[in-house]
């Protein structure tokens, strides 16, 4: 089947990355696509409201932008970027502009956007849509799920927080509206629906986002960080990327979970370390069969082979064509219920995966690292 690429986050120049802690692989010499697993922390999402409209009518496109769109808000950032000028030229250092959008979080000054927003930010510019502007702060990123908070001091008149949605609600079919800067266009509002859930995007460090929510709403450059919005007007999702051939909206737009953008915001907010297991396998994502299969060979997502040198996983003598089928009891049913049930436990816990090789099953204990900060290479 022939890849459409190319995913582009929506506000261009995010970084690239290379071979991940959980590759999934299409066999020993195919395709390969990175994959990974949020750690949750922070606030439960079980108290949120619910992005369905099961008894409710929702409100119309008219009414959710009046009712988010004053904690929506233009970001303009500044940065530095090296690149080398030649043989003779050395390296020299070259300042670009970029914009994205945000979402107001608390009434304390915390606002929500893609870390790719404000990567390597010398300076970041909030705007209001009253027209109202400040200068904000990095408080925190995470490249692993595309999150960072930015901080601002204005009067809590000024801020309006958009209330956040379950986003494991969504449904396919749901009707969502989009609020941005495309273009240098900000308040632009657009409307579709929920294409599809529980997709996969690659972060910026090269590890995978995984649970992203699908959308034919349109999102462009400068949508990166805004709001994609219930029937609720509230927050299912940030928008982070499109896939396209042209580099432009295709109808094929993506956004991170609601869920995980709280749980890393509030992380981030209350000071603490944002992480993320690491154990160091690449999956075959062309596997047919009970479990997860651990890849058989070198590939292009994968270069050092099926398992990554000096990890957890090869030192705990996992090895390549081992299908994990569960991880403490939980059953796996496939690679992405590898990853989420990963994805349940912290650095330094040791789980017990049942594996079969060569026919027969066995137990495995894995103690899981922390994820690097970039994916490693081969």
């Amino acid at each position: 089947m022939r890849s459409l690429k190319t995913f582009l986050p929506a506000l261009l120049g995010a970084a690239a990355g290379a071979i991940v802690a959980v590759v999934v692989a299409s066999g020993s010499g195919g395709s390969t696509k990175t994959v990974t697993t949020v750690v949750s922390s922070g606030q439960s999402a079980s108290t949120s409201v619910p992005s369905t409209l099961a008894g409710t009518h929702g409100m119309t496109i008219n009414q959710i932008y009046r009712s988010a769109s004053p904690g929506v808000v233009d970001i303009t950032v500044t940065s530095q970027q090296s690149s080398n000028a030649g043989l003779f030229g050395g390296n020299t250092t070259q300042q670009t502009e970029g914009e994205g959008a945000g979402v107001v979080y608390d009434k304390q000054g915390d606002i929500i956007t893609d870390e790719h927003v404000v990567a390597n930010a010398t300076s970041v510019d909030v705007h209001f849509n009253n027209g109202a502007s400040a200068a904000a702060k990095v408080l925190g990123t995470d490249p692993s799920t595309d999150v960072a908070v930015i901080k601002v001091d204005v009067p809590a008149s000024q801020l309006h927080p958009i209330p956040f949605a379950n986003s494991d609600t969504a449904q396919v079919g749901d009707p969502v509206v989009a609020i941005g800067s495309p273009f240098s266009l900000p308040e632009t509002t657009t409307a579709g629906i929920v294409s599809a859930v529980g997709r996969s995007i690659t972060a910026p460090n090269n590890f995978t986002i995984t649970g992203a929510i699908q959308t034919d709403a349109s999102i462009n450059p400068g949508n990166s960080g805004g709001p994609l919005l219930d029937a609720n007007g509230h927050v299912l999702g940030l928008n982070d990327q499109i896939q396209t051939n042209s580099g432009q909206s295709a109808g094929v737009g993506f956004a991170t979970p609601a869920n995980t953008d709280m749980q890393v915001a509030n992380t981030i907010i209350s000071g603490k370390k944002v992480e993320h297991p690491y154990v160091g396998v690449c999956l075959n994502s062309m596997y047919i069969g009970e479990g997860a299969q651990i890849s058989k060979g070198p590939g292009p997502g994968c270069p050092g082979g099926p398992i990554v040198a000096g990890g957890p996983a090869a030192k705990a003598g996992l090895q390549a064509g081992d299908v994990v089928t569960a991880i403490n009891g939980t059953k796996v049913n496939s690679s992405n219920g590898f990853i989420a049930t990963v994805g349940g436990y912290k650095p330094g816990q040791t789980v017990t995966m049942t594996i079969r090789r060569n026919g027969s099953n066995q137990q495995v204990q894995v103690t899981l690292g922390d994820r690097p900060a970039t994916a490693p290479t081969g």
